[in-house]
């Protein structure tokens, strides 16, 4: 009686981790996990840093600038090209 099988799944587990295995394991996710925390505090910083120098180099630009134009109007001359004339009233209904 040869009855066929069909393809058999096998998992292969490791065996259970060692006290000190844990323990290691642990020690070194807290590690990595306390590394990333002040590193992405770090970041933050240095990117509210950054920022902020952009932003007070922006307004001191402007601030030069509206003091050197002194908030004057600029006079010139102009030509009419061509002119014409735009319809604005609406258009009556049929």
């Amino acid at each position: 009686m040869n009855q066929q099988q069909g393809p058999q799944i096998r998992f292969i587990s490791r065996p259970q981790a060692s006290l000190l295995e844990r323990i290691v394991f642990f020690s070194l996710s807290l590690v990595v996990l306390v590394a990333a925390f002040f590193f992405i505090g770090i970041a933050l910083i240095a990117g509210a840093i950054i920022a902020g120098v952009f932003l007070i180099r922006w307004w001191w630009r402007q601030r030069k600038l509206r003091r050197e134009t002194g908030d004057t109007w600029v006079e010139g001359e102009y030509t009419v090209v061509e002119s014409a004339i735009i319809d604005q009233r609406p258009k009556e209904e049929k």
